[in-house]
C-alpha cells in the first residue's frame, strides 16, 4: 500500500543518518524506529489480509496480497538509506511527513473501523497501549 512507502523511507533515512553520524546512539535510535515499525506492521498486515481472505475466499491469495502490500517498504528503506546523505537538510521534514502519514492512516482508517466493531473500549485501549509501547521504545532506545 502507498502508506508503506513513507514508513520504509523513514527507516531508511534513520539508518542513513546513523551511518552519516556514525555514533552508537544514532544506530540505536534507528533500530528503535525499525522495531516500532516492525511491531506496527503485524496488525497492518492483518488489516489488509483478513478482508482479502473474505473477498478472495483464499487464505493463500490473501497472504500473498498482504505480503505484497508490505514489499514496497524494504525497497523504499533502501532508497531512503542512500538518499539520506544527499538530502540531509530535508530529513527532519521528510521524517515528519512519514510520521504524519502513519498517524493519518490510524486516525482515518483504523480507529473508526475499530470503533464500529462493537468493542469500542477495546479499540481505545489498543490505541493507548500502542502509544505507550512506542513511547517506551523511544525513551529506552534513545
Amino acid at each position: 500500500m502507498i502508506h508503506n512507502i513513507p514508513e520504509g523511507l523513514a527507516v531508511g533515512f534513520a539508518f542513513g543518518a546513523a551511518a552519516t553520524i556514525g555514533t552508537t546512539a544514532a544506530y540505536v535510535s534507528a533500530l528503535g524506529l525499525a522495531i516500532g515499525m516492525g511491531i506496527q506492521n503485524f496488525p497492518e498486515g492483518a488489516a489488509i489480509a483478513l478482508p482479502l481472505k473474505v473477498a478472495t475466499n483464499s487464505k493463500h491469495k490473501a497472504f500473498l496480497y498482504g505480503m505484497a502490500s508490505g514489499a514496497v517498504e524494504p525497497v523504499s528503506a533502501i532508497l531512503g538509506y542512500f538518499m539520506a546523505s544527499y538530502i540531509i537538510t530535508l530529513q527532519p521534514w521528510l521524517l515528519a511527513f512519514a510520521a504524519g502519514a502513519m498517524i493519518f492512516v490510524v486516525a482515518e482508517d483504523l480507529i473508526p473501523d475499530a470503533q464500529t466493531s462493537g468493542h469500542s473500549h477495546l479499540a481505545t485501549w489498543g490505541v493507548m497501549l500502542g502509544f505507550v509501547i512506542m513511547m517506551i521504545l523511544d525513551v529506552a532506545l534513545a
